[in-house]
């Protein structure tokens, strides 16, 4: 891994955050470092923006880079929680752009997610492969504590909140059919939206801590009495959910967090979950995954 660093500031932080679609940049950071990294799975979305927030150390990735320039399928994922894992991250708050499947769940609104259904399709989902298998839990993809801190940041900003719900993650970048979204209603999901797989999942194999503030833009197809999503109609609601996702993140709920992490499966969600014996694994694999499986392998 190289970092272009031009000054002494230290690579690392404590909390990481994905801005989605609207959310570019981080405000009230101070001791600012931007810094490129490369992984043993590519390169990042963005540059990553390092500096201190409410006396923490915040790390800041633009899921779809400055411009929006990355389509959710050609999204890094692995790049980007394997870099922030490499800087020591352990909590990861992403903000994405969602629809509305529930009449109650309106643009503006936001929902704090518990649930993930996955209707992607050839997205990679795994750090693993190539001689090394883990099957590791995600009974519950979202972190509670974390989700927690998200869903009090929000009301605390006087958003409104919706906590708990069932987030389904579909391919990009065409929107639903009408049938489709209906078909989503009936499995009782919430949101609808394009980023959060396999991204949760890459956190969970870095053992990270993981949550999402989604913010409604849009009832999606179903809603007959509304307008058809459309891309003018989401941009409208995304400016003003850009400025609550950033006073609730920045000014709430990092702010919340407790410094000392909680127990949680997130943190040991590979023990027990490696099945490949280490030395039948390949040494260019063992490379690759030192950072996620040293704590059970030993050094590659």
């Amino acid at each position: 891994m190289t970092a272009d660093h031009s000054d002494t500031l230290p690579i690392h932080a404590e909390i990481g955050v994905i801005g989605g679609t609207g959310f570019y940049q981080m405000d009230g950071l101070t001791e600012v470092s931007r810094v490129h990294l490369d992984t043993p799975f590519g390169t990042p979305s963005s540059a990553i923006t390092i500096g201190t927030l409410q006396d923490r150390r915040v790390a800041f990735i633009s899921r779809h880079d400055e411009g929006h320039r990355i389509l959710p399928l050609e999204l890094p994922a692995l790049a980007n929680i394997y870099a922030f894992k490499s800087i020591s991250v352990q909590q990861v708050m992403t903000v994405p752009a969602v629809g509305s499947l529930r009449e109650e769940m309106a643009p503006r609104h936001t929902v704090i997610p518990d649930q993930l259904i996955d209707r992607t399709r050839g997205r990679r989902s795994t750090f693993f492969g190539e001689g090394a298998i883990a099957h590791v839990g995600c009974a519950d993809p979202f972190d509670e504590t974390l989700s927690e801190a998200l869903a009090a940041g929000a009301d605390a900003s006087d958003i409104t909140t919706h906590q708990g719900g069932t987030l389904v993650v579909m391919d990009a970048p065409t929107f639903s059919t009408r049938a489709e979204s209906r078909l989503y209603r009936s499995w009782d999901a919430s949101i609808i939206g394009m980023t959060a797989l396999p991204e949760a999942k890459f956190a969970r194999e870095a053992e990270l801590c993981y949550a999402s503030l989604c913010f409604v833009t849009d009832y999606d197809v179903w809603y007959e009495t509304e307008a058809d999503v459309r891309s003018e109609l989401i941009l409208s609601n995304l400016h003003a959910n850009a400025e609550h996702a950033k006073t609730t993140v920045g000014q709430r709920a990092i702010a919340s967090l407790d410094r000392t992490l909680p127990g949680c499966e997130c943190r040991s969600a590979l023990a027990g979950a490696l099945i490949t014996p280490k030395e039948l694994v390949p040494v260019a694999t063992r490379r690759q995954l030192n950072l996620l499986t040293e704590r059970y392998w030993g050094p590659a």
